[in-house]
């Protein structure tokens, strides 16, 4: 499908309603990928999505992710994960076809091309690949000094406040058989300050050795650095905006934490206070959400002038056009537990007395402080608009996307709209005094609009649930079915089978609704049932489920052709081509 197309803006504005997709890089199946989605794969993406009338595309973090593959969990705020890399000779320069084909005779393509994402095979076949093709630059680039190794010089310049650390602390990681846990590495690298005088006193060879091993780290990064640049310009040249997601925190068992310890209070793990919905999990119930992030210690960023912060935002901006704040709400106060994730069973039975006597009389709460009083309140509403206005100062204008969701104060909102920052839509969750959805057509501008992201079930599967519910005699599942069916302008009464009629009068609300951006999960534009990660679960299958073709499919299925068709009407429709 090829439709014609206006100039891109040089920068999002909420004057210009735009749709978009959500799309989990890994998710994307490349037609020759190696085992997940890559910048090339990307690139067939923007094509495939550009071509329909979607202006955006919005992505998961990419930064470098640890054992449990979670981007929510990255060992690094800037460093960008190895296997976005698109390893082949024809978009590594370095990497030669002998070479390639020597390394992946070794593996099963078929295999890995599959099903879900093999993180144990696609990682380590990634790294040779990158491993060959650094050995090449070592040996072609660098002892000639050519045009190529000038312009590594001058990236690692460019990007010596984090690079450094980082890459001392990745192959640190794999001096200790891929562990990310420092605090169980050998005594004498467990800090930065440590790692960097033990390694001055090697003797020379090893020392430089070492260099070298490092060095690869360096040189990973600006290939991802590069081709994601160029994924950024591919883009613009087809009038697609790419949204990236910057979470709320980092990983304790980090390159973050190993090099700057001083930002972070690391006796306090960050998370979300108790939700009584979640019947499946006694903890989340009782005590809350541990996600074990380090919180931060605000202070410290204020007297650096939010420097750390103004890193991170600046080179994500290097690759997006926008960010999703993940937990925006977390600027404001964050709910902190006194205790590791790893020590949430032992707590679980205890009371809060219990917890007590071990913790030195600390239990979990809001930190810096609650919203008890109007007195918190104003003060946790003017820290976090002091913290935001320095990400938007980095930025730009409307650039922030703020992740408004769960129990969110009042004062929130208000606040972020005043600072020209769009909250979160999610229609089945806007109710109006009586509980009765907003239509939406009254959502505020400055929003984006959604049914479902990452963590919430796609479409059809929260239709069917609804309805299953009704048909055993949910009264309440009833009722919310029938609101949810109006809020698309459908007449529904009682349980009711998903069909595409159904999903096309949701798609439909959605685009027309009057917020600045609308975006649909990948999975619900295909009606699918994936999920791509249930919350407070530790399953295999998170981060790591696929679609079912490649996008080179999509567009020879004469019936997926027809569907996006479809939806193109739609978005003419609704005024967001």
């Amino acid at each position: 499908m090829n439709f014609p197309f206006f100039p891109m803006p040089n920068e999002p504005s909420p004057e210009d309603p735009i749709a978009g997709i959500l799309a989990p890089l890994f998710a994307l199946r490349g037609e020759n990928d190696l085992g997940i989605g890559d910048t090339r794969t990307l690139i067939d993406f923007i094509d495939w999505a550009s071509g329909i009338g979607f202006r955006l595309i919005q992505l998961l973090p990419i930064n470098e992710t640890g054992n449990d593959h979670s981007p929510y969990n990255a060992i690094s705020s800037v460093a960008l994960d190895p296997t976005t890399i698109a390893t082949t000779p024809a978009d590594l320069p370095d990497l030669c076809e002998a070479a390639f084909q020597e390394i992946v005779a070794g593996v099963s393509l078929d295999a890995i091309r599959s099903g879900p994402v093999l993180y144990e095979q696609v990682k380590p076949l990634k790294n040779r690949l990158l491993r060959a093709a650094f050995a090449t630059f070592e040996a072609n680039s660098e002892s000639s000094d050519n045009e190529r190794a000038r312009q590594f010089r001058a990236w690692q310049k460019e990007h010596a406040g984090w690079l450094g650390g980082y890459a001392l602390f990745r192959w640190l990681k794999e001096r200790h058989d891929e562990s990310e846990q420092w605090d169980r590495w050998d005594p004498a690298v467990q800090t930065l300050e440590k790692a960097r005088a033990w390694l001055a006193a090697l003797e020379h060879d090893e020392r430089e050795a070492a260099l070298k091993s490092i060095r690869f780290y360096e040189y990973v990064q600006w290939v991802a650095f590069t081709q994601w640049r160029e994924v950024k310009a591919h883009a613009e040249r087809k009038g697609v905006f790419l949204m990236g997601d910057v979470p709320i925190g980092v990983s304790y068992y980090g390159a973050d934490v190993f090099s700057h310890p001083e930002l972070f209070h690391l006796d306090w793990s960050g998370g979300a206070p108790p939700e009584r919905v979640f019947k499946s999990d006694p903890f989340t119930q009782k005590w809350g959400q541990n996600w074990g992030v380090p919180m931060y210690r605000w202070e410290v960023h204020q007297e650096n002038d939010y420097a750390w912060w103004r890193q991170r935002v600046a080179r994500v901006k290097e690759f997006f056009h926008l960010f999703r704040v993940d937990h925006v709400l977390g600027f404001y106060r964050m709910y902190g537990f006194p205790w590791r994730p790893e020590e949430n069973e032992t707590y679980l039975p205890l009371s809060e007395e219990e917890a007590r006597e071990r913790t030195g009389g600390r239990l979990p709460h809001f930190i810096p402080r609650d919203d008890h009083s109007h007195e918190n309140r104003e003060a946790n509403q003017r820290e976090g608009e002091r913290h935001l206005r320095a990400l938007l100062k980095e930025v730009g204008p409307f650039a922030l996307i703020g992740e408004d969701l769960g129990l969110v104060p009042d004062y929130v909102r208000p606040s972020l709209t005043a600072l020209g920052i769009a909250g979160f839509k999610i229609p089945q969750w806007e109710r109006e005094g009586d509980g009765r959805l907003i239509p939406g057509d009254h959502y505020q501008r400055l929003s984006v609009t959604t049914y479902a992201t990452h963590d919430h079930p796609p479409l059809a599967l929260f239709w069917e649930q609804m309805s299953d519910a009704a048909a055993a005699g949910d009264g309440h599942q009833r009722w919310e079915l029938e609101q949810f069916a109006a809020f698309a302008g459908l007449a529904v009464h009682g349980p009711t089978p998903y069909t595409k009629e159904i999903e096309r009068a949701l798609l439909r609300a959605l685009f027309l609704s009057h917020s600045w951006i609308a975006v649909v999960m990948i999975t619900d534009l295909f009606g699918s049932r994936k999920r791509f990660n249930v919350p407070g679960s530790f399953s295999r299958t998170n981060w790591s489920e696929r679609l079912e073709r490649s996008i080179h499919r999509w567009q020879e299925d004469p019936a997926v052709v027809t569907l996006m068709a479809e939806v193109r009407t739609l978005l003419e429709e609704s005024g967001r081509v």
